[in-house]
């Protein structure tokens, strides 16, 4: 796809043109003279003659050889000829505005399906269709329907929504923010957030990166491409369909399938996209990141004229992951040395409702030049003798000569409002309130430390594929959905897992014998290929300390399996020796995400993970670190290092699992899920205790995602 030619073509065609104003085929010829458009713009219409002065040609067929780009707003069944004829001139790209395909059934799923193949057998890079269309203000291009020209900027925005386009648009408009790219993605069809990513990463007009998704195409994709631009830019997204409801809207919108929430939050995390929950926020950012440097680190210095109010702002920052800087004892002189008596010279530092331009400007000063603080947000209420604009310009002149990234908050509206406006002409990143300005700096300093992250390492797991891969066609060949504990012991053999010494005895005697070789005491779990969740059916029973115990529990197990699930097969018991003491039960798992693949899940375990919900997540292939962080994103990670004098767990050992599952989930698609729970761990070692793996019996043929 040349896309170099999409965003800055030199011949553009609208097919579809049309003489008569309000139409979507004039608003294009009118966006495009009006964006100062300096290549040559071709009216098609099979009517002729001219319009807006310009000569029209009659047919797609007609127009030159190798034209750079196409916008087709012509009725939907016209649509698929135009792009045929547009193939045999090669042309280079195409917009396709009209609507009425995926999104609105499966005749119209039929048609974008055909348009997506001619666009990829012939290297046309095709946008839409259902969109707005696209703008390159750097370029003099308005290839949209859209209402309003937005000035140059440093910011370029996709979006899944048309009508979220204009919407924001307009508002931008009323907010004098400026674009670099605005694109209107629509139903996907070729074009998407990752070739988005792809190019505006490159993009040397753009400076940050916006996004609206409401699902992502191809997942593994989309996490190679943000990974990389995230290192360079900030990339800024909304991801709607959060919800059953959201998803379905989703659905009925755009033709897409919303994907796991969990898995979209590993996606973003992993690949340093920043996520936020709504537009304001979005654009908050952006302001932020446009015109502010990264702090070099997390301490926030704040200069206030009321004590409320930085209060406020510093329960925001301990809610963050920034810190409230500690002012050095110089800085504290400085400060004490002009402001009043009863001033608040510790951070936040409160230097009274009575200051003036200058008492402001000699503290942000003084904070300022505090070496311990990174970042600075100054906060202004609007009591009776504040100089709101004179405050506003000490700031702005401020921030100019500072390479530490500057904050205010004017609290308000109409009496800052001028001071707002200076602010912002400024390029100071002004808030209403504290917390937002808090979250922006926050993300600032994030996206500083994904800068600074070392390339990601994918070790090596050592396996026996082909032993594993027998397991799973044995399984398949039989027709069963699942593979449990006494039939998936092989396959934790074959990557090297470690797990209790496990035997499986077929009747009492066998049991007695099988616990005598392990050594007392022993556990006995019902062995069945269709009872999964043991404990639902009784069938497990622990600390079984003699050969008498054995025998009665083996005899309680089965006979209450048999009873409470008679379609199952019952093979026997497993014997596993009791878990090392001193352990701790946690979960390790995967569940295969439709846009994304396996998305791992790590938490504590045993009986009430369903209940608890303490679980984080990450998408396969994990790196080492993101098997490091996984670990310590649960709440309950304290559990794990140890309270009042316990011994921390292995935690390297519970990694090694993590990375083995990760590569397990990857080697095998039909793999629909699985889970180790509980895998036991104390100070010295990790088990796989239990095992569960749910089979796709129709999944795909590939064996490998390698």
């Amino acid at each position: 796809m040349d896309l170099q030619a999409f965003f800055e073509p030199r011949t553009v065609a609208i097919i579809g043109a049309s003489d008569k104003p309000g139409k979507i085929g004039h608003t294009v010829v009118v966006n495009m003279l009006g964006a100062g458009f300096a290549g040559r713009l071709i009216p098609v219409n099979p009517k002729g003659g001219t319009i807006e002065g310009l000569p029209v040609t009659t047919s797609a067929g007609d127009l030159p050889k190798g034209l750079d780009l196409a916008v087709i707003a012509v009725p939907r069944d016209a649509v698929l000829p135009a792009l045929r004829e547009l193939v045999e001139i090669r042309a280079k790209s195409a917009i396709v505005i009209t609507a009425g395909f995926k999104e609105v059934g499966k005749e119209g799923f039929l048609l974008e399906r055909d348009m997506a193949a001619l666009a990829a057998e012939s290297g046309m890079a095709l946008l839409g269709p259902n969109c707005l269309g696209m703008m390159n203000t750097g370029h003099g291009v308005n290839a949209s329907f859209a209402a309003g020209q937005p000035s140059k900027g440093p910011i370029a925005f996709f979006s899944q929504s048309g009508a979220l386009c204009v919407a924001i648009l307009d508002w931008a408009l009323g907010e004098n923010i400026g674009f670099s790219k605005f694109v209107s993605l629509g139903n996907k069809a070729a074009l998407d957030e990752s070739r988005m990513l792809e190019y505006l990463g490159r993009d040397p007009d753009t400076k940050v990166i916006l996004g609206y998704i409401e699902n992502v195409e191809h997942g593994q994709e989309f996490l190679r491409q943000a990974a990389a631009v995230t290192r360079a830019k900030p990339v800024i997204m909304i991801k709607s369909g959060t919800t059953a409801a959201g998803a379905k809207a989703a659905s009925s919108h755009t033709g897409a399938i919303a994907g796991s929430d969990a898995a979209y939050t590993a996606a973003f995390r992993q690949s340093g996209v920043i996520r936020v929950a709504d537009v304001e926020s979005l654009f908050n950012l952006a302001e932020a990141f446009s015109h502010q440097p990264l702090p070099r680190g997390p301490n926030l210095g704040i200069v206030t004229n009321s004590g409320g109010p930085g209060i406020l702002a510093a329960d925001a920052c301990e809610r963050s992951r920034l810190h409230m800087a500690s002012l050095s004892p110089t800085t504290i002189a400085k400060l004490q040395s002009f402001l009043p008596s009863f001033a608040a010279l510790y951070n936040p530092v409160d230097i009274i409702g009575d200051s003036d331009p200058a008492r402001y400007k000699q503290a942000i000063e003084a904070v300022l030049t505090d070496p311990m603080v990174h970042s600075l947000l100054v906060i202004l209420t609007p009591v009776a003798s504040v100089e709101v604009e004179a405050t506003a310009q000490v700031i702005v002149d401020l921030s100019r000569r500072s390479d530490k990234p500057i904050f205010a908050c004017f609290m308000g509206k109409k009496q800052v409002a001028p001071g707002r406006r200076i602010l912002q002409e400024g390029d100071v990143p002004c808030y209403a309130f504290p917390e937002p300005a808090i979250r922006s700096i926050e993300s600032m300093y994030v996206h500083a430390l994904n800068r600074a992250r070392p390339e990601p390492v994918y070790p090596e797991v050592a396996r026996d594929l082909e032993r594993a891969r027998a397991v799973i066609d044995r399984a398949v060949t039989r027709g069963l959905s699942e593979i449990v504990e006494f039939e998936a012991q092989e396959l934790l053999a074959a990557y090297d897992l470690p797990t209790p010494k496990t035997m499986l005895a077929r009747g009492s005697d066998e049991a007695v014998a099988a616990a005598e070789a392990i050594g007392y005491p022993v556990v006995l779990k019902i062995a069945s290929p269709q009872i999964s969740h043991k404990s639902d059916v009784g069938g497990v029973k622990v600390g079984l300390a003699d050969a008498a115990a054995v025998r009665a529990a083996f005899f309680d197990i089965t006979t209450r399996a048999q009873r409470l699930r008679r379609d199952a097969y019952i093979a026997g018991c497993l014997v596993q020796e009791m878990a090392p003491k001193g352990s701790r039960e946690v979960i390790i798992g995967f569940k295969r995400d439709e846009q994304f693949g396996p998305l791992l899940m790590f938490g504590l375990g045993g009986i009430y993970v369903e209940i608890l919900k303490d679980i984080a997540f990450r998408l396969a292939p994990l790196s080492r670190a993101d098997a490091f962080e996984i670990v310590r994103e649960i709440r309950s990670y304290m559990l794990l290092k140890g309270v009042r004098g316990e011994q921390p767990v292995n935690f390297k050992a519970i990694e090694d699992i993590i990375l083995t599952m990760s590569r397990l989930a990857l080697d095998f698609p039909e793999v629909y899920e699985a889970e180790f729970n509980p895998v036991l761990v104390n100070h010295e070692r990790a088990v796989v205790a239990d095992v569960r793996m749910t089979l796709h019996l129709n999944g795909p043929e590939t064996h490998s995602q390698e």
